[in-house]
């Protein structure tokens, strides 16, 4: 039996050494060392570190963040060298295409918009800043209907007064002019003895036709101090107070009574008394003429920006 030998040529001994690179890695190694390029020199100017080349080169993808990077990677490469990046990236795995579902839960899934709240709760309704927003202006409107009306003479006189008053009783005696009240420029001792009746030797004589307690009988002179809240349009009294303009006065006796607290008419009188010391602030000094016991008190020469505070003891 005879055997058969095929001839063996040169080409087919050189044929190993013909082999081109496989991987990817192998590849781009190749390209880099056909051009003489050192691998660190290749990472500056790509500027990426030099043990990701050095993975890529070695085929150690699991080394590389992912596909996508990989991919870039390869192309830079192939664009710094010059070479066809085709057969490279041929070599490299893709990355995985998205998949579009075409379940109920994929595409086909009815759209509701954010602002569609029939499924939410009330109280998550309530904690949304336009429903917050619309409740402030709402109970804003309410305050403003249902609380009473402040007038602005009262609290000027709250802000102006420097007397502490826990608890305040007011009596705002509203005087209409009467036949007694004396012209602006009438003196102030005439005005005295046109206001408290004749034979009388005290300001807290008897009033007999306005007096506010029940007990008509006479008020002698002697109980001064006690705690007396005149009536509504009273002219007598420790203190007497005549308005030659627009005014307000206050006084506040020792037991922190407020006895008069009120704004005052052009050629008002009124008169005040409580227990000792009393505290007396007067709004318009230069508009306000102030008897105490019988006798005129100059108020210019206390005023501070027109308002006078002085104590009757």
């Amino acid at each position: 039996m005879s055997e058969s030998v095929l001839p063996v040529t040169e080409d087919a001994i050189d044929a190993p050494d013909a082999f081109v690179p496989v991987s990817a890695g192998a590849m781009l190694r190749t390209a880099r060392e056909a051009q003489g390029l050192h691998i660190g020199a290749l990472a500056v100017a790509l500027k990426v570190p030099v043990g990701k080349l050095e993975a890529l080169e070695a085929d150690r993808l699991d080394l590389l963040p992912d596909i996508v990077f990989v991919r870039a990677l390869a192309a830079s490469i192939c664009r710094t060298l010059h070479v066809d990046a085709a057969p490279i990236l041929e070599k490299l795995p893709r990355s995985a295409a998205p998949l579009l579902k075409t379940d109920e839960s994929g595409i086909n899934t009815p759209f509701r918009p954010s602002s569609d709240g029939l499924g939410l709760p009330f109280w998550h309704q309530l904690s949304k800043p336009f429903v917050l927003a619309v409740l402030a202006l709402l109970m804003g409107i309410a305050a403003l209907v249902l609380f009473p009306f402040i007038p602005r003479t009262e609290v000027a006189g709250a802000l102006q007064s420097t007397t502490a008053v826990t608890t305040v009783r007011f009596s705002t005696p509203d005087s209409p002019p009467t036949e007694e009240a004396m012209p602006a420029d009438a003196a102030a001792s005439g005005l005295a003895d046109s206001l408290i009746p004749s034979g009388s030797e005290s300001p807290s004589a008897p009033i007999p036709d306005i007096a506010a307690p029940s007990d008509p009988s006479p008020v002698s002179a002697t109980p001064l101090s006690t705690d007396i809240v005149p009536g509504s349009g009273a002219k007598t009294g420790l203190l007497i107070f005549t308005a030659r303009g627009s005014s307000w006065i206050e006084v506040i006796d020792a037991s922190g009574v407020v006895q008069v607290r009120q704004t005052l008419s052009d050629r008002e009188v009124v008169g005040a008394s409580g227990a000792l010391p009393l505290s007396v602030v007067v709004g318009r000094a230069d508009a306000t003429d102030v008897q105490v016991r019988g006798k005129s008190f100059d108020l210019t020469a206390i005023a501070k920006n027109n308002v006078a505070r002085f104590e009757v003891k």
